[in-house]
Formats: C-alpha cells, sequence, structure tokens
C-alpha cells in the first residue's frame, strides 16, 4: 500500500492496486485485512486524483469494488460514503443493503453515524441503481425513523412551529 502513495510512476500505482484488488476479492476476512490496514481510503484517493494515464484510476476502482464486494465489516464503508464518485457509492450501498437486514447494531449503527441521513439526502434519480438500494435500506427502518432523515423533515417542524399557537 505504500507504494500507492508514494511511488512517483502511475504504472506502479496501478499495479498496486490491481494487486489489492486481487487479495480482497476472495473473502470477506481478506476485504477485512485491507480495510483494516487502511486501503480503502488510499485506493479512493487514487482513483479520484489526476493521472496522466487512465490506468492508475481504472485499477483503484475495479480494486475498491472488489474490496467492497466482500467487505461486510461496515463501519469501514462509512468514511467512504461522502467523497465516493456514482459507481463506487453503489458498491458501498449495495454491501450496506446486503448486510443491514440481518444486523440491528449494524442497522443503528448507520443510523447514528449519520448514514441514514446520508442516502436521505442524495439527490438520486428515481430509475437509478443508487435510488434503488436507498428504497431496499429504507425498508429496514420504520417509516418514521426515515422520515425524521429526509432533508424536509426539519422544514415541517419549523412551519408546525410558526403555525403554533400556546
Amino acid at each position: 500500500m505504500h507504494t500507492l502513495i508514494t511511488e512517483p510512476e502511475d504504472s506502479m500505482k496501478a499495479s498496486a492496486a490491481w494487486a489489492l484488488g486481487q487479495v480482497g476479492r476472495h473473502t470477506s476476512d481478506h476485504a477485512k485485512a485491507l480495510t483494516d490496514a487502511g486501503a480503502l481510503p488510499k485506493l479512493l484517493m487514487i482513483n479520484l486524483h489526476e493521472f496522466a494515464s487512465d490506468d492508475p484510476q481504472q485499477k483503484s476502482k475495479d480494486a475498491l469494488i472488489a474490496i467492497i464486494s466482500k467487505c461486510t465489516y461496515l463501519p469501514a464503508l462509512e468514511p467512504l460514503l461522502n467523497e465516493s464518485p456514482p459507481e463506487i457509492l453503489e458498491c458501498i450501498l449495495g454491501q450496506y443493503a446486503k448486510v443491514l437486514p440481518s444486523d440491528v447494531k449494524l442497522r443503528k449503527q448507520f443510523m447514528v453515524c449519520g448514514g441514514l441521513k446520508f442516502i436521505q439526502e442524495l439527490d438520486a434519480e428515481p430509475g437509478t441503481t443508487i435510488k434503488e438500494v436507498v428504497d431496499i435500506i429504507n425498508t429496514y427502518y420504520p417509516q418514521e425513523v426515515i422520515r425524521y432523515f429526509t432533508p424536509a423533515y426539519f422544514d415541517e417542524l419549523l412551519q408546525k412551529v410558526e403555525e403554533y399557537t400556546p
């Protein structure tokens, strides 16, 4: 992973990203080991950076998707939510959709850490994969919880306060 940050050669960064993706695609334990080592933020940084060639970006994107697709340790994905491009975000949310229904503790953590609020604030177009996955995740929570985290809810409360007469 050191190569991802320090190596000046694009081809070496691409090769390092590819190798990490190969390791991470095997099992959730392999993916967890890479997340524990801090691979995901580094790969995302490479993916978002402009290079002379597209190879490092493509290899880092492929590695991110491979690792995230095997990652069942959802707290490792939380820091990526805000900065990920749509294709990576789809993969991250897909993992949440797979793991959240079977783990109440993780559902609570996703809500408390701001993940649930984040996905309510996404401006996902109807019919897109992101919108479909958000809708699936929303089914794992009571409707009043989803409503609480929607952007318009605070405005509704303000309107009620304005209309309220003690």
